[in-house]
């Protein structure tokens, strides 16, 4: 947390920007009030960098399109409905919002959009304090109806309004509380989070989608694990991710099992880490982070306790596999996603098959092959799925993981794995064996790529042989 002056300096430097000193000078010519808003005010205080520029005005939408026209690269106003206009200005990009004074009716997903004439009014209907300042422009004056800056300071996220007026109005806020906890660190204030636990029925309210996009913000940011928390103990995730909170399975005193909640959120922790430092895909992740913390969710359904005080979670990645498709969905996941995720938690627990001995070619390959596009996070759920407190053992499983990669590197590197097919393809099987299109055709061509799997590259006239063996040993009746 900087000092105020220290982030009014910040600021000053901010609003001397090209992008934000034509914008400011446009209105103030305009005879229409602008100010610098939200998220932007709140991390110059806390030093953090300034990216989203999100400005609020007494200007209408038609009002605003008429300023920033003359000297905008690019507008839009996909938003216009809600108040806001879109810009390109100096190169950056900018929204501009007329100051809202939404309704809410309690039963509606959707407030009523009203616009109000107050940037103090403006301030006190959003979400928390810290998210309540606004810098006038262009003479900088800061405004802090709510005691924002004081929030800042103590890291505490308090609604400007009473909270069950706030929640009531529109329930995503308690998602949002969650998500800024773990994105700024802060501790939900008392009344605040006793109304969470109040109000979180009231979050069947909201769309499945505006749902998707805050529960993946939280994910998105750096320590999710205090958001994820919240929402459990809240029983928000009862509501929007009900597999979460049901990994808390209870114990049993003569059964011994690791607290499977507890090691999901360490899962997606340590998938975090990975993921940042094999640099290999773009950070943050969703997928990676989705399945991380999913990838046990087969567990409850599949527990049964065993002779001698063990328990039993058989087939969890194929049920949780199936479970985290309905979930997602459900949620309005986009169908690549959906595919991505499910498909890594199925794949979670094909690792651990490689420490009881060593893997033939054959398996390698295969684990290639079914993992497809989705290796990479494949290798970072599998690595992080790694929690045992047992040093040896976590060593002897990293080693092991070490040696697979390596030896995917050696086979792909020989054999270009990322495209594993027959020598031969459709035309070549069709031509060969006399055949027109059909199922027969696929059958063959699934016959040579499991000889492929099985034994590497064999080369064409090998492939020929191989199939027309098959072909003659095929029963008289499906020939």
């Amino acid at each position: 947390m900087q000092s105020v002056a220290a982030a009014l300096d910040r600021l000053g430097e901010l609003a001397a920007s090209p992008t934000v000193a034509k914008l400011a000078a446009a209105f103030e010519a305009s005879g229409h009030e602008l100010a610098l808003v939200g998220g932007p005010v709140r991390d110059a205080f806390l030093g953090r960098p300034v990216s989203d520029l999100d400005f609020t005005t007494d200007a209408t939408p038609d009002e605003i399109l008429a300023i920033v026209k003359p000297i905008a690269e690019a507008h839009w106003d996909i938003g216009r409905a809600f108040g806001t206009i879109g810009a390109k200005i100096a190169g950056e990009t900018v929204e501009i919002t007329t100051y809202r004074a939404d309704a809410y009716d309690g039963d509606s997903r959707k407030p009523e959009v009203a616009f109000g004439s107050s940037l103090e009014d403006d301030l006190t209907r959003r979400d928390f304090t810290v998210n309540s300042l606004a810098l006038r422009l262009p003479k900088l004056e800061l405004v802090d109806p709510s005691g924002g800056v004081e929030d800042l300071v103590a890291g505490v996220l308090r609604t400007p309004a009473a909270p069950e007026q706030s929640f009531g109005d529109d329930p995503l806020r308690m998602l949002r509380a969650a998500r800024f906890a773990s994105q700024l660190g802060f501790e939900v204030e008392d009344s605040t989070r006793r109304a969470m636990d109040d109000l979180a029925p009231a979050i069947e309210r909201i769309s499945a989608e505006r749902v998707r996009d805050e529960l993946s913000k939280l994910l998105l940011t750096g320590a999710p694990r205090r958001g994820i928390r919240l929402l459990v103990e809240s029983g928000l995730a009862d509501l929007v991710i009900p597999e979460v909170p049901a990994l808390r399975l209870e114990r049993d005193e003569h059964h011994r099992h690791k607290d499977v909640y507890e090691h999901s959120i360490m899962v997606l922790e340590q998938a975090i880490d990975y993921e940042k430092s094999r640099g290999v895909l773009d950070s943050p992740d969703l997928v990676v982070r989705l399945a991380a913390l999913m990838h046990d969710i087969g567990k409850p359904a599949t527990r049964r306790y065993e002779p001698g005080g063990s328990v039993s979670f058989h087939h969890h990645d194929v049920v949780g596999a199936k479970l985290a498709r309905k979930r997602l969905r459900a949620l309005r996941f986009d169908n690549d996603t959906i595919a991505a995720v499910s498909r890594i938690i199925e794949l979670h627990l094909r690792f651990f098959g490689y420490t009881d001995g060593a893997w033939s070619d054959s398996a390698v390959r295969r684990y290639v092959r079914d993992a497809g596009d989705q290796l990479e996070r494949l290798h970072i759920v599998s690595r992080a799925d790694v929690t045992t407190r047992n040093r040896r053992k976590a060593d002897q499983l990293g080693f092991a993981y070490d040696d697979l990669e390596e030896r995917i590197a050696v086979l792909a590197e020989e054999e270009e794995l990322a495209a594993v097919r027959p020598e031969l393809d459709g035309q070549q099987i069709m031509a060969i064996l006399g055949l027109a299109p059909g199922p027969i055709v696929g059958e063959a061509y699934k016959f040579l790529l499991e000889v492929r799997l099985d034994e590497g590259p064999i080369g064409t006239d090998a492939a020929t042989e191989r199939l027309r063996a098959w072909w003659a040993s095929r029963e008289p009746a499906g020939a």
